[in-house]
């Protein structure tokens, strides 16, 4: 557990950071369609859900990426 601690407080790589921040973005409109008061087609509120977990993951994985300086 302490390991996957030290990741995520560790350096991440550029790429790493641009793909956590798809991520984050993806799950915020995903949120957004979600809350609207509109009702909307059953496929749009479904690929919002699958952008939801995608983001989700994407941000989590891309966040325990750590820069190894030492190579």
């Amino acid at each position: 557990m302490n390991n996957i601690v030290n990741r995520m407080q560790g350096t991440t790589p550029k790429f790493f950071k641009i793909l956590r921040n798809i991520g984050v973005t993806l799950a915020a409109v995903s949120a957004a369609v979600f809350t609207s008061p509109v009702n909307l087609p059953t496929i749009v509120t479904d690929i919002a859900g699958y952008l939801a977990v995608a983001g989700s993951v994407m941000g989590a994985v891309s966040q325990t990426a750590v820069l190894n300086e030492d190579e």
